[in-house]
């Protein structure tokens, strides 16, 4: 499989269950409704988990900007990729939440809070007060790319770029997804924890153009945190570990 073509679907996966789980505790009518944020939690971990295993071997399986651009800023993957990538891993991301919107339409129908219809496809600040939404995503993303940097460095030391593919695949699926749990479980209370910016800029996109009777506001002026915070948190995560190394 083309290393593009892995990416568009390992994110694709990671969206349609990522949003799904979101969806099955939120909307109306739903079996899931109301089964809270362990689940949530447990829904996003092994989306990712899903993802990594589809797209590790032919990508590396970053399925998230900010890792294909930590993994830049540290010279693991080449700088001539990460455009390509990122433009993938948001395709994919568009596809996953329109796959939710087909899924649950008949959920979505009888939903009428928009926050719990937006809240399936993009994060929402419990508080809202910017800089400490940003402060959230750039310290949660800190800490998904430093670990993935330390749990990641034995496998892919001493190996030329073009035998293995670098990114969540070379820390194996199992570990990234318990990862992702920790981070939800931990730090997620405060925004919903996107940490990737095609997890949230890409479903955001699909909830403003898809016709949802009850959907309201895609609130754009809040988007800006989910895409910033990440990268933000991804270069204090590379200067890291480069200052301290491994």
């Amino acid at each position: 499989m083309n290393e593009y073509i892995a990416e568009f679907i390992g994110t694709m996966i990671l969206i349609l269950l990522g949003d799904g789980v979101c969806a099955n505790v939120s909307l109306n009518e739903s079996k899931g409704k109301g089964g809270g944020w362990i689940v949530v939690a447990l829904g996003w971990g092994l989306a990712v988990y899903m993802g990594v295993v589809i797209a590790g071997p032919y990508s590396g399986a970053h399925i998230n900007p900010a890792v294909t651009i930590g993994l830049a800023l540290v010279n693991l993957f080449p700088w001539a990729k990460v455009l390509p990538y990122i433009i993938a891993q948001m395709l994919g991301g568009a596809l996953g939440a329109s796959l939710v919107w087909l899924f649950y339409i008949d959920h979505f129908n009888k939903t009428k809070n928009p926050a719990s219809i937006l809240g399936c496809y993009a994060t929402i600040p419990s508080i809202r007060r910017f800089s400490i939404n940003l402060f959230s995503e750039t310290i949660g993303t800190f800490v998904l790319i430093l670990v993935i940097y330390y749990i990641s460095g034995p496998s892919i030391e001493g190996i030329g770029l073009e035998t293995v593919k670098i990114g969540l695949g070379s820390v194996g699926a199992l570990p990234v997804s318990l990862l992702i749990v920790s981070i939800g479980l931990s730090l997620g209370g405060t925004t919903g924890y996107a940490i990737n910016p095609a997890r949230d800029l890409a479903p955001r996109f699909i909830h403003w153009i898809l016709p949802m009777k009850y959907k309201g506001t895609s609130d754009w002026s809040y988007s800006w945190v989910p895409i910033v915070g990440p990268i933000l948190g991804t270069i204090l995560a590379s200067v890291v570990f480069i200052l301290i190394g491994k």
